[in-house]
């Protein structure tokens, strides 16, 4: 199922485990102190990683304190990376749209508790309770509206109507819960409300953005719009094969700007950080009313191990309270982190798929707040992968149950590390790799109806319909909810149809 909840399936595999650490005090580090310690951390998470390219920009006091780039913009060319150089920074662009939403709010063009029907008329679902669904629903992932199953970036739109159309393509979409009734990660919901955006306002939604958001904040090479990234500042997109490759496809179609294709520097967005830090002011400008943050930073819904505001994400690090966002696209991982009792804001940005962002977003927190900090490990999936490659499926078998035993650390060992091998090796057209991948992820996991659903797509590519049907309905056995199995099924027996 590698193109169904694509956001969630990046988040649980960057999970890693952890080893070593190093104490630092916080009453040791004067700035060169911290600039060394970051510069030794980052560059050893790069070469252990194999990471083509990270940017780092933290800002406190309304003032830069360390801004560093490490490694290339593209493997291919070889040429340096640089802080100024631009980046996709995928869901990070949620907090924007949440930012316009309160701009509208602010100015009586808009209610968070009004419904949806009420801005775009022509939204529906087959799900009468679609009409129930409201924007701040929307804004806290709350609202029942599922996931993007394909963000078709090998098929990227381009035109102002790109949005309007997305949102009159979901009548067959149903919710997956009563609005208000659950929590689930939607970037579909901020799809539509980049649509909402553009209807109140009267101009598209990326225009929107550059004028309320983007230009007032002196971000002038940052964009929704891809055609509008200088080629001299744009980064490659790396993904793994092996050894990081760049991707030929760049992660770019119009219906998803509001979830996903904000492109900008970590040098650029340090305005965004601060503003926010400034609860809606920078430099004298300013684009949101304090009263605001009130309504976005005020977690309402819990999700995981922290709370969902508006867009942003509220949690704690040793007790100390952080506002932040990770985005995960093709080729693509960033974050943002900001610590309003210390004024202190940083953002990570880089350009390969398999960079473990959330370990070195823990990290660099640890240094800038005195704590020790951890090195992560290589993931589960990349290690497994030598052993098969070169010994065969049971020899990684045995090494894959050593390591489980001997770690610590439960949540680096779930059915999304054999998934994305499994996938790897399907992208390889490696058939039979990925069927034992698949077959051996079944047999670890086989109350997860993941599992069952890729099992079936292998089968399903290598031509054999019966196995495939079999997984898939295990799959919508254990996950009535699997929209994908459910449309996976509907194709294969339209197949078996036309054979009769």
């Amino acid at each position: 199922m590698m193109k169904v909840n694509m956001k969630l399936f990046i988040l649980l595999t960057c999970i890693i485990i952890i080893t070593g650490c190093t104490n630092i005090s916080d009453k040791d580090i004067s700035p060169k102190g911290l600039e060394d310690s970051l510069n030794v951390y980052l560059q050893k998470v790069m070469t252990r990683f194999k990471i083509p390219g990270l940017t780092i920009a933290i800002i406190q006091n309304g003032k830069p304190l360390y801004t560093n780039a490490f490694g290339v913009k593209n493997v291919d060319t070889q040429e340096k990376l640089m802080p100024q150089d631009i980046f996709h920074f995928a869901s990070v662009s949620k907090p924007f749209v949440a930012t316009a939403i309160m701009q509208l709010v602010e100015q009586g063009k808009m209610d968070l508790d009004e419904k949806l029907t009420i801005y775009l008329p022509y939204f529906e679902l087959a799900d009468a309770r679609y009409k129930d669904v409201t924007i701040r629903q929307m804004l806290n992932h709350s609202s029942g509206i599922p996931d993007v199953q394909d963000y078709e970036w090998d098929k990227p739109q381009y035109d102002e109507g790109a949005a309007e159309r997305y949102v009159r393509s979901l009548k067959d979409q149903k919710l997956l819960f009563a609005p208000g009734d659950g929590a689930r990660y939607s970037n579909m919901a901020f799809d539509i409300l980049g649509d909402v955006i553009a209807k109140v306002s009267g101009i598209s939604f990326e225009d929107y953005m550059a004028q309320n958001i983007l230009e007032p904040l002196k971000m002038k090479e940052s964009s929704f719009l891809i055609k509008e990234i200088s080629n001299k500042l744009r980064t490659s997109p790396h993904i793994w094969e092996y050894e990081p490759k760049v991707s030929e496809v760049y992660p770019y179609n119009r219906p998803h700007a509001p979830s996903s294709t904000l492109n900008s520097s970590v040098m650029e967005m340090m305005n965004w950080a601060q503003v926010n830090l400034n609860k809606g002011q920078l430099e004298g400008i300013r684009i949101l009313q304090t009263e605001s943050y009130e309504s976005l930073w005020k977690g309402t819904i819990d999700f995981n191990d922290s709370k969902v505001g508006l867009s942003w994400f509220i949690g704690d690090y040793h007790d100390i309270k952080t506002i932040s966002h990770g985005g995960g696209d093709l080729g693509y991982r960033s974050n943002i982190t900001l610590v309003p009792e210390r004024k202190l804001g940083f953002i990570l940005a880089s350009n390969y798929s398999l960079t473990p962002m959330g370990s070195i977003r823990d990290g660099v927190m640890a240094i800038l707040l005195g704590y020790s900090y951890e090195l992560p490990r290589l993931s589960v999936s990349m290690e497994i992968q030598e052993i098969f490659d070169t010994k065969g499926i049971d020899s990684a078998k045995v090494f894959y149950y050593r390591l489980r035993d001997e770690s610590a650390d439960e949540y680096a060992f779930s059915h999304w590390e054999l998934n994305r091998l499994g996938y790897y090796y399907l992208q390889k057209e490696e058939i039979q790799k990925a069927f034992e991948i698949f077959k051996f992820n079944v047999e670890l996991y086989p109350e997860e109806a993941n599992t069952y659903d890729s099992l079936g797509e292998a089968y399903m590519l290598a031509g054999e319909t019966e196995k495939a049907i079999f997984n898939y309905r295990k799959s919508l056995e254990l996950n009535p909810e699997n929209i994908n199995a459910v449309d996976m099924l509907k194709k294969l027996n339209e197949k078996i149809n036309s054979y009769q």
